[in-house]
Protein backbone atom coordinates (compact mmCIF):
# COMPACT_ATOMS: atom_id res chain seq x y z
CA UNK A 1 0.00 0.00 0.00
CA UNK A 2 1.03 3.63 -0.45
CA UNK A 3 2.70 5.25 2.55
CA UNK A 4 -0.12 7.82 2.68
CA UNK A 5 -2.53 4.92 3.18
CA UNK A 6 -0.61 3.67 6.21
CA UNK A 7 -0.32 7.18 7.64
CA UNK A 8 -4.12 7.33 8.04
CA UNK A 9 -4.02 4.59 10.65
CA UNK A 10 -3.95 6.01 14.22
CA UNK A 11 -0.89 5.21 16.32
CA UNK A 12 -2.99 3.35 18.94
CA UNK A 13 -4.30 0.99 16.26
CA UNK A 14 -0.86 0.26 14.84
CA UNK A 15 0.53 -0.27 18.36
CA UNK A 16 -2.28 -2.72 19.15
CA UNK A 17 -1.57 -4.72 15.99
CA UNK A 18 2.13 -4.81 16.88
CA UNK A 19 1.46 -6.13 20.40
CA UNK A 20 -0.58 -9.02 19.04
CA UNK A 21 1.99 -9.88 16.39
CA UNK A 22 4.86 -9.66 18.88
CA UNK A 23 3.02 -12.23 21.00
CA UNK A 24 2.92 -14.59 18.01
CA UNK A 25 -0.60 -13.92 16.72
CA UNK A 26 -1.94 -12.67 13.39
CA UNK A 27 -3.64 -9.26 13.42
CA UNK A 28 -5.38 -7.11 10.80
CA UNK A 29 -7.62 -4.10 10.53
CA UNK A 30 -10.73 -5.28 8.76
CA UNK A 31 -14.03 -4.23 7.23
CA UNK A 32 -15.28 -0.67 6.82
CA UNK A 33 -12.08 1.05 7.92
CA UNK A 34 -10.09 -0.68 5.13
CA UNK A 35 -12.81 0.19 2.63
CA UNK A 36 -12.94 3.84 3.65
CA UNK A 37 -9.17 4.33 3.56
CA UNK A 38 -8.99 2.85 0.06
CA UNK A 39 -11.47 5.42 -1.27
CA UNK A 40 -9.91 8.29 0.69
CA UNK A 41 -12.63 8.59 3.33
CA UNK A 42 -11.96 9.04 7.03
CA UNK A 43 -13.02 5.86 8.88
CA UNK A 44 -15.46 6.27 11.77
CA UNK A 45 -14.47 3.00 13.42
CA UNK A 46 -11.38 0.82 13.52
CA UNK A 47 -11.98 -2.91 13.77
CA UNK A 48 -9.14 -5.32 14.55
CA UNK A 49 -9.33 -9.06 14.00
CA UNK A 50 -6.90 -11.76 15.13
CA UNK A 51 -6.46 -15.51 15.49
CA UNK A 52 -5.95 -15.00 19.24
CA UNK A 53 -8.85 -16.16 21.41
CA UNK A 54 -10.45 -13.78 23.97
CA UNK A 55 -8.41 -15.03 26.93
CA UNK A 56 -5.24 -14.82 24.85
CA UNK A 57 -6.07 -11.24 23.81
CA UNK A 58 -6.62 -10.31 27.46
CA UNK A 59 -3.33 -11.93 28.42
CA UNK A 60 -1.42 -9.90 25.79
CA UNK A 61 -2.70 -6.54 27.02
CA UNK A 62 -2.67 -7.20 30.75
CA UNK A 63 1.11 -6.89 30.48
CA UNK A 64 0.91 -3.40 28.91
CA UNK A 65 -0.42 0.01 29.91
CA UNK A 66 -3.80 -0.90 28.39
CA UNK A 67 -6.77 -1.89 30.51
CA UNK A 68 -9.32 -4.46 29.39
CA UNK A 69 -12.75 -2.86 29.79
CA UNK A 70 -15.08 -5.59 28.51
CA UNK A 71 -15.56 -8.85 26.64
CA UNK A 72 -18.90 -9.36 24.88
CA UNK A 73 -20.81 -12.48 23.86
CA UNK A 74 -19.10 -12.61 20.47
CA UNK A 75 -15.62 -12.66 21.97
CA UNK A 76 -14.88 -9.02 21.21
CA UNK A 77 -12.45 -7.55 23.73
CA UNK A 78 -12.36 -3.81 24.39
CA UNK A 79 -9.14 -2.21 25.64
CA UNK A 80 -8.29 1.36 26.58
CA UNK A 81 -5.11 3.32 27.20
CA UNK A 82 -4.98 3.88 30.97
CA UNK A 83 -3.14 7.20 30.56
CA UNK A 84 -5.75 8.51 28.11
CA UNK A 85 -8.82 7.05 29.77
CA UNK A 86 -9.65 10.15 31.81
CA UNK A 87 -9.28 12.53 28.86
CA UNK A 88 -10.93 10.22 26.31
CA UNK A 89 -13.69 8.26 28.06
CA UNK A 90 -15.25 5.67 25.80
CA UNK A 91 -12.22 5.52 23.50
CA UNK A 92 -11.96 1.74 23.43
CA UNK A 93 -10.20 -0.27 20.77
CA UNK A 94 -12.16 -3.41 19.87
CA UNK A 95 -10.39 -6.65 19.02
CA UNK A 96 -12.41 -9.60 17.71
CA UNK A 97 -11.16 -13.14 17.20
CA UNK A 98 -11.61 -14.82 13.81
CA UNK A 99 -14.96 -16.55 13.95
CA UNK A 100 -17.49 -18.61 12.05
CA UNK A 101 -21.24 -18.45 12.46
CA UNK A 102 -24.02 -21.04 12.61
CA UNK A 103 -27.55 -20.79 11.25
CA UNK A 104 -29.63 -17.60 11.57
CA UNK A 105 -33.06 -18.68 12.79
CA UNK A 106 -34.27 -15.12 13.52
CA UNK A 107 -33.07 -13.41 10.28
CA UNK A 108 -30.73 -11.24 12.33
CA UNK A 109 -28.16 -12.99 14.56
CA UNK A 110 -26.40 -16.35 14.35
CA UNK A 111 -27.62 -19.06 16.69
CA UNK A 112 -24.01 -19.99 17.40
CA UNK A 113 -20.62 -18.30 17.06
CA UNK A 114 -17.39 -20.32 17.02
CA UNK A 115 -13.82 -19.04 17.09
CA UNK A 116 -11.60 -19.89 14.15
CA UNK A 117 -7.91 -19.99 13.33
CA UNK A 118 -8.57 -18.95 9.72
CA UNK A 119 -8.87 -15.38 8.44
CA UNK A 120 -10.50 -16.79 5.29
CA UNK A 121 -13.32 -18.31 7.34
CA UNK A 122 -13.81 -14.99 9.11
CA UNK A 123 -14.01 -13.00 5.86
CA UNK A 124 -16.43 -15.53 4.40
CA UNK A 125 -19.15 -14.55 6.91
CA UNK A 126 -19.09 -10.83 6.05
CA UNK A 127 -21.82 -9.02 4.12
CA UNK A 128 -20.33 -7.27 1.08
CA UNK A 129 -17.08 -7.67 -0.83
CA UNK A 130 -16.05 -4.09 -0.10
CA UNK A 131 -16.33 -4.89 3.63
CA UNK A 132 -14.48 -8.21 3.40
CA UNK A 133 -10.92 -6.97 3.08
CA UNK A 134 -8.29 -7.18 5.81
CA UNK A 135 -5.03 -5.22 5.95
CA UNK A 136 -1.88 -5.73 7.98
CA UNK A 137 0.06 -2.43 7.92
CA UNK A 138 3.00 -3.91 9.83
CA UNK A 139 3.83 -6.30 6.99
CA UNK A 140 1.95 -4.37 4.28
CA UNK A 141 -0.37 -7.28 3.42
CA UNK A 142 -3.85 -6.84 1.95
CA UNK A 143 -6.11 -9.89 2.06
CA UNK A 144 -8.85 -9.53 -0.57
CA UNK A 145 -10.31 -12.95 -1.37
CA UNK A 146 -13.62 -11.62 -2.81
CA UNK A 147 -12.29 -8.88 -5.16
CA UNK A 148 -13.50 -6.06 -2.93
CA UNK A 149 -10.78 -3.79 -4.29
CA UNK A 150 -12.10 -4.28 -7.82
CA UNK A 151 -15.67 -3.59 -6.70
CA UNK A 152 -14.48 -0.43 -4.96
CA UNK A 153 -12.79 0.69 -8.16
CA UNK A 154 -15.98 0.00 -10.13
CA UNK A 155 -18.29 1.49 -7.46
CA UNK A 156 -20.21 -1.76 -7.06
CA UNK A 157 -21.96 -3.28 -4.05
CA UNK A 158 -21.92 -7.07 -4.21
CA UNK A 159 -22.51 -9.67 -1.50
CA UNK A 160 -19.85 -12.10 -0.35
CA UNK A 161 -20.88 -15.38 -1.95
CA UNK A 162 -24.55 -16.11 -2.64
CA UNK A 163 -26.73 -13.03 -2.15
CA UNK A 164 -29.81 -15.05 -1.15
CA UNK A 165 -27.85 -16.75 1.62
CA UNK A 166 -26.44 -13.47 2.94
CA UNK A 167 -29.87 -11.81 3.15
CA UNK A 168 -31.50 -14.94 4.58
CA UNK A 169 -28.88 -14.96 7.34
CA UNK A 170 -29.32 -11.31 8.29
CA UNK A 171 -32.18 -9.32 6.75
CA UNK A 172 -30.74 -6.03 8.01
CA UNK A 173 -28.09 -6.43 5.30
CA UNK A 174 -30.85 -5.46 2.87
CA UNK A 175 -30.98 -2.00 4.44
CA UNK A 176 -27.19 -1.84 4.71
CA UNK A 177 -26.88 -2.40 0.95
CA UNK A 178 -29.03 0.66 0.28
CA UNK A 179 -27.22 2.64 2.96
CA UNK A 180 -23.79 1.96 1.43
CA UNK A 181 -25.19 2.86 -1.99
CA UNK A 182 -26.43 6.20 -0.61
CA UNK A 183 -23.27 6.94 1.38
CA UNK A 184 -20.76 5.97 -1.29
CA UNK A 185 -22.71 6.65 -4.48
CA UNK A 186 -22.27 3.00 -5.54
CA UNK A 187 -24.61 0.77 -7.56
CA UNK A 188 -25.82 -2.64 -6.38
CA UNK A 189 -24.99 -5.36 -8.89
CA UNK A 190 -27.78 -7.36 -10.54
CA UNK A 191 -27.78 -10.52 -8.39
CA UNK A 192 -27.70 -8.41 -5.22
CA UNK A 193 -30.64 -6.32 -6.47
CA UNK A 194 -32.71 -9.40 -7.31
CA UNK A 195 -31.99 -10.96 -3.92
CA UNK A 196 -33.02 -7.75 -2.11
CA UNK A 197 -36.32 -7.67 -4.00
CA UNK A 198 -36.90 -11.35 -3.21
CA UNK A 199 -36.23 -10.97 0.50
CA UNK A 200 -37.62 -7.45 1.10
CA UNK A 201 -40.44 -8.74 3.30
CA UNK A 202 -37.88 -10.15 5.73
CA UNK A 203 -37.50 -6.62 7.09
CA UNK A 204 -40.67 -7.30 9.06
CA UNK A 205 -38.61 -9.58 11.32
CA UNK A 206 -36.02 -6.87 12.11
CA UNK A 207 -36.41 -4.59 15.12
CA UNK A 208 -37.71 -1.15 14.24
CA UNK A 209 -34.76 0.46 16.04
CA UNK A 210 -32.24 -1.21 13.71
CA UNK A 211 -34.26 -0.23 10.63
CA UNK A 212 -34.57 3.34 11.95
CA UNK A 213 -30.82 3.62 12.45
CA UNK A 214 -30.12 2.55 8.86
CA UNK A 215 -32.85 4.91 7.59
CA UNK A 216 -31.20 7.80 9.47
CA UNK A 217 -27.88 7.05 7.80
CA UNK A 218 -29.54 6.99 4.38
CA UNK A 219 -31.28 10.36 4.89
CA UNK A 220 -28.04 11.82 6.26
CA UNK A 221 -25.90 10.50 3.39
CA UNK A 222 -24.31 12.25 0.42
CA UNK A 223 -26.80 10.65 -2.00
CA UNK A 224 -29.90 10.68 0.19
CA UNK A 225 -32.45 11.26 -2.58
CA UNK A 226 -31.09 8.34 -4.60
CA UNK A 227 -31.17 6.21 -1.44
CA UNK A 228 -34.87 6.90 -0.83
CA UNK A 229 -35.65 6.18 -4.50
CA UNK A 230 -33.78 2.87 -4.22
CA UNK A 231 -35.71 1.94 -1.07
CA UNK A 232 -38.90 2.45 -3.06
CA UNK A 233 -37.78 0.59 -6.17
CA UNK A 234 -36.64 -2.43 -4.14
CA UNK A 235 -39.90 -2.65 -2.19
CA UNK A 236 -38.34 -1.60 1.12
CA UNK A 237 -39.85 1.83 1.73
CA UNK A 238 -43.29 0.34 2.34
CA UNK A 239 -41.82 -1.31 5.44
CA UNK A 240 -40.41 1.98 6.74
CA UNK A 241 -42.44 5.04 5.68
CA UNK A 242 -45.20 3.84 3.33
CA UNK A 243 -46.90 7.24 3.66
CA UNK A 244 -44.25 8.74 1.37
CA UNK A 245 -45.32 6.48 -1.49
CA UNK A 246 -48.84 7.95 -1.41
CA UNK A 247 -47.30 11.01 -3.07
CA UNK A 248 -46.39 9.07 -6.23
CA UNK A 249 -48.42 10.46 -9.16
CA UNK A 250 -50.23 12.81 -6.78
CA UNK A 251 -50.18 15.79 -9.14
CA UNK A 252 -50.21 19.31 -7.68
CA UNK A 253 -50.44 21.80 -10.50
CA UNK A 254 -49.96 25.52 -9.95
CA UNK A 255 -46.33 26.45 -9.44
CA UNK A 256 -45.33 22.81 -8.97
CA UNK A 257 -43.57 21.02 -11.82
CA UNK A 258 -43.61 17.67 -9.99
CA UNK A 259 -45.92 15.29 -8.17
CA UNK A 260 -45.80 15.26 -4.37
CA UNK A 261 -43.34 12.32 -4.27
CA UNK A 262 -40.81 13.98 -6.57
CA UNK A 263 -41.27 17.35 -4.87
CA UNK A 264 -40.44 15.84 -1.46
CA UNK A 265 -37.41 14.08 -2.91
CA UNK A 266 -36.07 17.22 -4.56
CA UNK A 267 -36.61 19.16 -1.35
CA UNK A 268 -34.49 16.56 0.44
CA UNK A 269 -31.87 16.81 -2.30
CA UNK A 270 -31.49 20.55 -1.71
CA UNK A 271 -31.15 19.99 2.04
CA UNK A 272 -28.41 17.46 1.28
CA UNK A 273 -26.63 19.84 -1.07
CA UNK A 274 -26.70 22.56 1.59
CA UNK A 275 -25.59 20.10 4.30
CA UNK A 276 -28.41 21.12 6.62
CA UNK A 277 -28.81 19.27 9.96
CA UNK A 278 -30.33 15.80 9.76
CA UNK A 279 -33.70 16.86 11.20
CA UNK A 280 -34.03 19.63 8.60
CA UNK A 281 -33.30 17.16 5.80
CA UNK A 282 -35.83 14.71 7.20
CA UNK A 283 -38.42 17.48 7.52
CA UNK A 284 -37.75 18.38 3.87
CA UNK A 285 -38.56 14.79 2.91
CA UNK A 286 -41.68 14.75 5.11
CA UNK A 287 -42.94 18.34 4.80
CA UNK A 288 -45.72 17.66 2.26
CA UNK A 289 -46.54 14.13 3.40
CA UNK A 290 -50.06 15.31 4.27
CA UNK A 291 -50.90 16.49 0.75
CA UNK A 292 -52.32 13.23 -0.67
CA UNK A 293 -54.78 13.02 2.24
CA UNK A 294 -55.94 16.64 1.82
CA UNK A 295 -56.04 16.97 -1.98
CA UNK A 296 -59.38 18.30 -3.21
CA UNK A 297 -60.70 19.63 -6.51
CA UNK A 298 -60.44 23.41 -6.67
CA UNK A 299 -64.11 23.85 -7.69
CA UNK A 300 -63.21 25.92 -10.73
CA UNK A 301 -61.49 28.75 -8.87
CA UNK A 302 -59.18 30.41 -11.36
CA UNK A 303 -56.79 28.07 -13.17
CA UNK A 304 -56.02 26.04 -10.08
CA UNK A 305 -56.98 22.36 -10.31
CA UNK A 306 -56.19 21.11 -6.81
CA UNK A 307 -56.15 22.45 -3.26
CA UNK A 308 -54.31 21.08 -0.22
CA UNK A 309 -55.70 23.25 2.57
CA UNK A 310 -54.57 22.13 5.99
CA UNK A 311 -51.99 19.68 4.65
CA UNK A 312 -49.39 21.06 7.04
CA UNK A 313 -51.62 20.30 10.04
CA UNK A 314 -52.49 16.81 8.81
CA UNK A 315 -48.87 16.22 7.79
CA UNK A 316 -47.53 17.22 11.21
CA UNK A 317 -49.84 14.70 12.90
CA UNK A 318 -48.75 12.03 10.42
CA UNK A 319 -45.11 12.82 11.08
CA UNK A 320 -45.59 12.52 14.83
CA UNK A 321 -47.13 9.07 14.30
CA UNK A 322 -44.33 8.01 11.92
CA UNK A 323 -41.64 9.13 14.34
CA UNK A 324 -43.37 7.30 17.17
CA UNK A 325 -43.65 4.16 15.07
CA UNK A 326 -39.94 4.30 14.23
CA UNK A 327 -39.15 5.02 17.90
CA UNK A 328 -37.32 8.29 17.35
CA UNK A 329 -36.42 10.27 20.45
CA UNK A 330 -38.94 12.85 21.63
CA UNK A 331 -36.69 15.85 21.03
CA UNK A 332 -36.23 15.17 17.32
CA UNK A 333 -39.90 14.20 16.97
CA UNK A 334 -40.90 17.58 18.40
CA UNK A 335 -38.58 19.37 15.97
CA UNK A 336 -40.02 17.52 12.99
CA UNK A 337 -43.56 18.24 14.16
CA UNK A 338 -42.95 21.98 14.43
CA UNK A 339 -41.12 22.27 11.12
CA UNK A 340 -43.79 20.40 9.17
CA UNK A 341 -46.66 22.09 11.03
CA UNK A 342 -45.45 25.63 10.34
CA UNK A 343 -43.66 25.34 6.98
CA UNK A 344 -46.53 27.12 5.23
CA UNK A 345 -46.03 30.36 7.18
CA UNK A 346 -47.62 33.47 5.66
CA UNK A 347 -44.92 35.52 3.87
CA UNK A 348 -46.61 37.97 1.50
CA UNK A 349 -44.29 41.02 1.68
CA UNK A 350 -47.24 43.38 1.12
CA UNK A 351 -49.34 41.99 3.96
CA UNK A 352 -47.09 40.34 6.53
CA UNK A 353 -46.97 42.05 9.91
CA UNK A 354 -44.36 42.00 12.63
CA UNK A 355 -47.05 40.58 14.91
CA UNK A 356 -47.45 37.56 12.63
CA UNK A 357 -43.69 37.05 12.50
CA UNK A 358 -43.46 37.23 16.30
CA UNK A 359 -46.19 34.62 16.54
CA UNK A 360 -44.32 32.33 14.17
CA UNK A 361 -41.10 32.68 16.16
CA UNK A 362 -43.13 31.92 19.28
CA UNK A 363 -44.59 28.79 17.64
CA UNK A 364 -41.29 27.20 16.57
CA UNK A 365 -38.92 28.82 19.08
CA UNK A 366 -35.95 31.12 18.54
CA UNK A 367 -33.63 28.12 18.35
CA UNK A 368 -35.49 26.70 15.33
CA UNK A 369 -36.70 29.70 13.38
CA UNK A 370 -33.72 29.60 11.00
CA UNK A 371 -34.25 25.87 10.50
CA UNK A 372 -37.78 26.73 9.40
CA UNK A 373 -36.39 29.23 6.90
CA UNK A 374 -34.01 26.57 5.58
CA UNK A 375 -36.94 24.17 5.18
CA UNK A 376 -38.88 26.83 3.28
CA UNK A 377 -35.89 27.17 0.93
CA UNK A 378 -35.87 23.39 0.37
CA UNK A 379 -39.61 23.55 -0.31
CA UNK A 380 -39.12 26.32 -2.86
CA UNK A 381 -36.28 24.61 -4.73
CA UNK A 382 -38.29 21.38 -4.67
CA UNK A 383 -40.98 22.98 -6.83
CA UNK A 384 -38.50 23.35 -9.68
CA UNK A 385 -37.78 27.04 -9.13
CA UNK A 386 -34.06 27.84 -9.24
CA UNK A 387 -33.98 30.90 -6.99
CA UNK A 388 -33.40 30.09 -3.31
CA UNK A 389 -34.48 33.30 -1.64
CA UNK A 390 -36.77 35.66 -3.53
CA UNK A 391 -37.67 39.07 -2.20
CA UNK A 392 -40.51 37.75 -0.02
CA UNK A 393 -38.21 35.40 1.91
CA UNK A 394 -35.45 37.97 2.18
CA UNK A 395 -37.91 40.41 3.70
CA UNK A 396 -39.23 37.77 6.08
CA UNK A 397 -35.64 37.03 7.08
CA UNK A 398 -35.09 40.69 7.93
CA UNK A 399 -38.33 40.81 9.92
CA UNK A 400 -37.27 37.78 11.95
CA UNK A 401 -34.05 39.52 12.90
CA UNK A 402 -36.10 42.54 13.94
CA UNK A 403 -38.61 40.65 16.10
CA UNK A 404 -35.98 38.48 17.78
CA UNK A 405 -35.37 41.53 19.94
CA UNK A 406 -39.05 41.58 20.99
CA UNK A 407 -40.84 39.45 23.60
CA UNK A 408 -42.29 36.28 22.06
CA UNK A 409 -43.01 34.21 25.16
CA UNK A 410 -44.45 34.65 28.64
CA UNK A 411 -40.95 34.33 30.05
CA UNK A 412 -39.88 37.47 28.17
CA UNK A 413 -42.58 39.68 29.71
CA UNK A 414 -41.50 42.37 32.18
CA UNK A 415 -43.97 40.84 34.61
CA UNK A 416 -43.86 37.34 36.11
CA UNK A 417 -45.50 35.20 38.75
CA UNK A 418 -43.00 36.09 41.47
CA UNK A 419 -43.71 39.81 41.06
CA UNK A 420 -47.46 39.24 40.89
CA UNK A 421 -47.45 37.24 44.14
CA UNK A 422 -44.60 38.79 46.13
CA UNK A 423 -44.92 42.46 45.23
CA UNK A 424 -48.46 42.89 43.92
CA UNK A 425 -50.13 40.51 46.36
CA UNK A 426 -52.14 38.71 43.68
CA UNK A 427 -53.41 35.19 44.28
CA UNK A 428 -51.51 32.28 42.70
CA UNK A 429 -53.45 29.75 40.64
CA UNK A 430 -54.61 29.02 37.09
CA UNK A 431 -55.88 32.57 36.69
CA UNK A 432 -52.33 33.89 36.90
CA UNK A 433 -51.34 31.83 33.87
CA UNK A 434 -54.37 33.02 31.91
CA UNK A 435 -53.53 36.62 32.73
CA UNK A 436 -49.90 36.25 31.61
CA UNK A 437 -50.96 34.66 28.32
CA UNK A 438 -53.55 37.36 27.74
CA UNK A 439 -50.85 39.99 28.38
CA UNK A 440 -48.56 38.23 25.92
CA UNK A 441 -51.25 38.44 23.25
CA UNK A 442 -51.28 42.22 23.67
CA UNK A 443 -47.49 42.46 23.61
CA UNK A 444 -47.21 40.31 20.49
CA UNK A 445 -49.31 42.93 18.72
CA UNK A 446 -47.44 45.88 20.24
CA UNK A 447 -44.05 45.20 21.89
CA UNK A 448 -43.96 48.74 23.29
CA UNK A 449 -46.56 47.60 25.83
CA UNK A 450 -43.97 45.33 27.46
CA UNK A 451 -43.33 47.66 30.39
CA UNK A 452 -43.78 46.74 34.02
CA UNK A 453 -46.04 49.72 34.65
CA UNK A 454 -48.49 48.85 31.87
CA UNK A 455 -48.49 45.10 32.56
CA UNK A 456 -49.08 45.56 36.30
CA UNK A 457 -52.02 47.86 35.59
CA UNK A 458 -53.54 45.42 33.07
CA UNK A 459 -52.94 42.46 35.40
CA UNK A 460 -54.89 44.18 38.21
CA UNK A 461 -57.72 44.96 35.78
CA UNK A 462 -57.83 41.33 34.60
CA UNK A 463 -57.81 39.98 38.17
CA UNK A 464 -61.02 41.92 38.77
CA UNK A 465 -62.62 39.99 35.90
CA UNK A 466 -64.06 36.50 36.26
CA UNK A 467 -61.88 33.50 35.52
CA UNK A 468 -64.01 32.66 32.50
CA UNK A 469 -63.69 36.16 31.04
CA UNK A 470 -59.91 36.25 31.53
CA UNK A 471 -59.47 32.88 29.83
CA UNK A 472 -61.68 33.99 26.97
CA UNK A 473 -59.70 37.21 26.62
CA UNK A 474 -56.51 35.36 25.79
CA UNK A 475 -58.20 32.75 23.62
CA UNK A 476 -60.37 35.24 21.75
CA UNK A 477 -57.42 37.40 20.75
CA UNK A 478 -55.53 34.40 19.46
CA UNK A 479 -58.56 32.98 17.64
CA UNK A 480 -59.25 36.31 15.94
CA UNK A 481 -55.70 36.65 14.69
CA UNK A 482 -55.47 33.02 13.61
CA UNK A 483 -58.70 33.34 11.61
CA UNK A 484 -57.49 36.54 9.95
CA UNK A 485 -54.17 34.95 9.04
CA UNK A 486 -55.90 31.80 7.75
CA UNK A 487 -58.10 33.84 5.43
CA UNK A 488 -55.09 35.84 4.24
CA UNK A 489 -53.16 32.63 3.55
CA UNK A 490 -56.04 31.19 1.51
CA UNK A 491 -56.19 34.40 -0.51
CA UNK A 492 -52.44 34.29 -1.06
CA UNK A 493 -52.61 30.65 -2.17
CA UNK A 494 -55.23 31.53 -4.80
CA UNK A 495 -53.17 34.50 -5.94
CA UNK A 496 -49.98 32.50 -6.42
CA UNK A 497 -51.66 29.24 -7.49
CA UNK A 498 -50.26 27.08 -4.71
Amino acid sequence: MKESFKNKIPHDITWTLQQLQSAGYESYIVGGCVRDMMIDRDPNDWDITTNAKPDEIISVFEKTDRRVVYENNFGTVGIINKEREQDHPGYEIEITPYRTEGKYSDNRRPDKVSFSNSLSEDLMRRDFTINAMAYDPINDVLVDEYNGKTDLRNSVIRTVGDANERFTEDALRIMRAVRFSAQLGFMCETKTIKAIEKHADRLASISVERIRDEFIKIVDSEHAMEGIVLLHKLGLLKHIVPELEDGIECEQGGIHDFDVWTHNLKSLEHGTNKDYPFYVKLSALFHDIGKPATRRKANGRGTKEWTFYGHEVVGAKMVRNIMKRLKFQKDITDKLYKLVRYHMFFSDPDAITLSAVRRMVKNVGTEMIWDLMDLRTCDRIGTGRPKEKPYRLRKYHAMIEEVLRDPISVGMLKLNGDIMIGEMGLRPGPKMGWVLHALLEEVLDDPTLNTREYLEQRAIEMYEMSDTDVKKLGDAGKDTRDEAEFRAVKKLHRKHKV
